[in-house]
Order: C-alpha cells, then sequence, then structure tokens
C-alpha cells in the first residue's frame, strides 16, 4: 500500500460557524435572540449572545497560515482560510488533502454546547441548541452527502433533555453526540451517578457514540503563570487520561456494556501503560476497592466500549495490539494548529511502516466507520475513495501556506519564548472591550 492508496475518514476536525447559520433554522419569533456576528474596532469578528461575547480563538483556525503567525488573538472571517466556515470550500480542502469524511466539533458554543449549558433561561438554550444541530446536520453535513460524520451537541443542563436530543437527532441519521470531560466543571453531576442514566441508556438505544474532546470541561489546564505555553501545548493532549480512567472505573461501562465512548484528540501512545497500570491497579486492590468487572480485566472493558484516535503518535501505531487494533481511529484536526493538513496521507503514511494493510485500513477508515455508522461507499465508488482519487478533484486548491498578517507574527513574547501568561493576558485583552451593540442589548 502507499500513501495514495490511503483512505481516510478523520474522526475529529472543527468547524468555524458561518455567520449565516441560524438564519434558516430559528422560527422568526426567536431570531432577535439569535447569536450573531459582530465586528469589533479592531477588525475582529465575535459571536454575541444574550448580552454575551465569544471570540474566534486564533489557533483554532490557523489552516493555512504561516506557522510564524500562529497564535491564540481573536480573529476575522477574511483572515481565516475559507474552507474553516464554508462547507462548498471544506469539502475542496478535503479533497485537496486525500481525505474522504470528516466529523467536525463545535467552535463558539464550546465542544459540548457549554455556551447553551451556562444559560439560565432554558427554553432560549433548547432552542438554539436544535437550531444548532439541526444546522449541522441539515446543512453542514447534508450538504454533501457522505462526506461528513455528524455530531450533535447535547442539551447538557438536563440528563433527560439530552436523552430526548439524541433521540431525536438519531432520527435524522446523526449517531454522534458530544459530551464533556468533567461534568462537575458545569455544576453538573458526576459520571458516576445515576442522574445521567435516561442519557447513556439513549445513545445504546440508538447506537450513538458519545465523543468526549479534550478541553471539553474547564478549558485549558496551566501547570504555572510562568510556564512556556509549550508545557501546556505538549500535555493537553494525554490530560484526557483522567476522564479515562473516571470512565473505566465507574458504573457507566458495567451498567452499559455495549456503550462506545470516543476520547476525541487525546492520541494513543500513552495507552498501553494506562491499561497495564489499570490491570495492575483491579489485581492488587480489588479485595478492599470491591470492583467487579465480571471476571474481565480492565483493559478488556476499554477495548469493547472506549474508541481512540490520534493525528501524529508512531509509538502509538507500533503499540496497537496492546491499545486494541479494533479501537484505534484517525484524526486530521482541521483547521487547528495541530493539523496535518495538506499533506496528511503522507504524514500518517510515514507512521504505518511495517503495519500490515489490513490493520492499516482499520486505523484509517474501517473502524470509525462501524463505530459511527457511516456507509460513504454508499455515496460514492470506493475506487474514488483513495487519496488519490480525490486529489485529482481538486487540483486548482492552492494549499501553500498565506500570510494573514503581512508577515508580522502576532506580539505576545516579544521574542522570548511565549509564557501562559501571555496567552492568558491576550485573551483577557481580547475580552475586556464589549461591541457597542452587545453592550446595549
Amino acid at each position: 500500500m502507499k500513501a495514495d492508496d490511503l483512505i481516510l475518514v478523520s474522526v475529529d476536525d472543527h468547524v468555524v460557524e458561518p455567520r449565516t447559520m441560524f438564519e434558516q433554522h430559528v422560527s422568526p419569533q426567536w431570531k432577535s435572540k439569535a447569536p450573531r456576528i459582530v465586528r469589533k474596532q479592531d477588525g475582529s469578528d465575535v459571536w454575541i449572545f444574550n448580552g454575551q461575547q465569544v471570540i474566534n480563538i486564533g489557533l483554532n483556525a490557523v489552516v493555512g497560515r504561516l506557522p510564524e503567525e500562529y497564535g491564540m488573538e481573536p480573529t476575522s472571517y477574511e483572515q481565516m482560510r475559507p474552507g474553516c466556515w464554508n462547507i462548498h470550500e471544506r469539502v475542496r480542502d478535503m479533497n485537496a488533502n486525500g481525505v474522504l469524511m470528516s466529523l467536525c466539533f463545535s467552535s463558539f458554543p464550546g465542544l459540548c454546547g457549554g455556551l447553551f449549558a451556562r444559560q439560565e433561561d432554558k427554553t432560549l438554550a433548547r432552542v438554539m441548541l436544535n437550531a444548532y444541530n439541526d444546522w449541522h446536520i441539515d446543512e453542514w453535513c447534508g450538504t454533501y452527502p457522505g462526506r461528513f460524520i455528524p455530531l450533535a451537541l447535547p442539551a447538557l443542563w438536563d440528563p433527560q433533555a439530552a436523552a430526548d436530543e439524541v433521540r431525536r437527532v438519531a432520527a435524522k441519521g446523526c449517531h454522534a453526540v458530544s459530551f464533556t470531560e468533567k461534568p462537575e466543571d458545569y455544576q453538573l453531576p458526576s459520571v458516576h451517578s445515576e442522574a445521567w442514566d435516561p442519557f447513556w441508556q439513549a445513545c445504546v438505544d440508538t447506537d450513538t457514540v458519545i465523543c468526549i474532546h479534550i478541553g471539553s470541561g474547564s478549558g485549558m489546564k496551566f501547570t504555572s503563570m510562568e510556564a512556556p505555553v509549550d508545557v501546556m501545548i505538549t500535555t493537553t493532549p494525554m490530560s484526557i487520561v483522567s476522564c479515562a480512567a473516571d470512565l473505566l472505573w465507574s458504573r457507566v461501562l458495567k451498567k452499559f456494556p455495549s456503550i462506545k465512548i470516543a476520547l476525541s484528540e487525546g492520541g494513543i501512545g500513552w495507552i498501553p501503560y494506562f491499561l497495564e497500570r489499570a490491570d495492575y491497579v483491579h489485581s492488587h486492590h480489588k479485595a478492599w476497592t470491591f470492583q467487579d468487572f465480571g471476571g474481565m480485566q480492565p483493559s478488556e472493558v476499554w477495548r469493547r466500549n472506549i474508541i481512540s484516535c490520534f493525528i501524529d503518535d508512531p509509538i502509538g501505531v507500533k503499540n496497537r495490539h496492546q491499545i486494541g487494533i479494533d479501537t484505534i481511529t484517525w484524526e486530521c484536526d482541521y483547521p487547528h494548529s495541530d493539523t496535518t493538513w495538506p499533506r496528511s496521507p503522507e504524514a500518517l503514511f510515514a507512521q504505518l511502516s511495517g503495519v500490515s494493510d489490513e490493520d492499516i485500513d482499520k486505523i484509517t477508515h474501517r473502524n470509525a466507520i462501524c463505530f459511527f455508522s457511516a456507509d460513504p461507499f454508499a455515496k460514492r465508488d470506493k475506487a474514488k475513495c483513495t487519496a488519490a482519487a480525490l486529489r485529482a478533484e481538486a487540483p486548482d486548491v492552492d494549499t501553500r501556506p498565506k500570510s494573514q498578517t503581512g508577515g508580522k507574527p502576532p506580539v505576545v513574547g516579544e521574542r522570548r519564548p511565549v509564557s501562559t501568561k501571555d496567552i492568558v493576558d491576550q485573551l483577557a485583552s481580547a475580552y475586556m472591550t464589549m461591541p457597542d451593540e452587545a453592550a446595549q442589548s
């Protein structure tokens, strides 16, 4: 097999929602209350919802930029590659990158709809959440059938409402829902609570995968304000290990043995030791902790229920059978700063030396298609799904990096290593001034 022969399904990408997303999905009586885009005096575009301001953080949409211009500064739509927010350009960028299908997490509402969950008016929250899901399923994914895996946001504030929404979107063909790595960060019951049982049951009944993305709790985690920002960037994927342990030792996987949970953008290299440690803990401590996996080892339960994904993880690929070859998927992470666009086939293939064609197919597309109830080959002949075939459909897409700031890198570190404090201060400054329109709303 060659890089050109890969069939790529990415289970973790992101959409920067377009300005017009609510126009067709909110009834007239609610349109005046829908989130809207406002341009600030500094030229950045921000979402305004119920008097709150949500910025487009730079690192969320730097694909196609010169790396020296990466940063956390807020941006306008004109500073982004159109594929970030324009569905037609997104598919062209997918073709240019040789990617067949994509699952896209939300941006301005938060990775699991936290913006809606924090609203006091839950009727307003539910109307806008439903509108968001309808836009995502019908418009973003529905415009190009067979090219996207729909991902819904949950009514996070109410497990029964969340269950109802899972069932509603499943009837529309959506079998993935985003969830938080730590419900307590939203003042909600933990995953150990029976309160979530209606939600878990709805996901089981509808064959819906629960996707838990890094940072879907309280956001970025910092060790120190003085630490280089590289510390946060290095540890963020592995930070999902706490959520993984919570789930593995919880009652959820025992009571709902067919449930499927995806740890999104968490990488895989750390998993073999994690599973080794979990089995050791169970063996040495079950006599007094009373953990009972019904005769199974924790690692066996993991391979039954948990899905993982990676961008660039040669160690994880090497240890794929210790992880569970049938549980591993791949991600592109377009348009975030870790993305391998536009050379994903080549970047991934470089990690696959010595891997059998069967294992390659499982990692690149077969596992994802199975988990997420997707069938791209129903819409497109399989021979036209390879990286080479897709790229042949996009010969005119310019993938060269471009400057969006006139070649001037963001001023955050004064030519010294950028610290966590630099980033926090930059974000705080971006939020300090509300647009006049927002202040009046």
